[in-house]
């Protein structure tokens, strides 16, 4: 199983909601994909990363990072060619990633 569909398993596995996996190859050379969850606390999306980070560990993936301050309600982990990020409901609509990443960069440049 590959990295992305080891995460999106893991995230299910360990009742994240609202799981949404999103291309991002043709928006940005800093991943291929990203992964956006909620967590129902700021223990519950620490410990999501936490489970991921030992499961990639585990399967031989060295490069994951976890970054994010356990009491703000947002982690972000670097996993090399997929970037996940975990919030709490209320920071996550506030900051609304994904309608950011799904606006079509390309209808902006000159």
């Amino acid at each position: 199983m590959d990295n992305l569909h080891s995460i999106i398993t893991d995230l299910e596995a360990n009742k994240a909601e609202h799981i949404l996996s999103m291309d991002v190859s043709k928006k940005t050379s800093i991943a291929s994909h990203m992964i956006f969850a909620t967590g129902t606390s700021n223990r519950h999306i620490n410990a999501l990363s936490q489970s991921i980070y030992r499961n990639l560990k585990n399967s031989g993936f060295k490069g994951a990072n976890i970054e994010g301050d356990k009491s703000t309600g947002w982690i972000v982990m670097d996993c090399g060619d997929i970037i996940v990020h975990l919030f709490k409901k209320e920071v996550r609509e506030f900051y609304n990633l994904e309608k950011m990443w799904s606006v079509d960069l390309e209808s902006y440049s000159e």
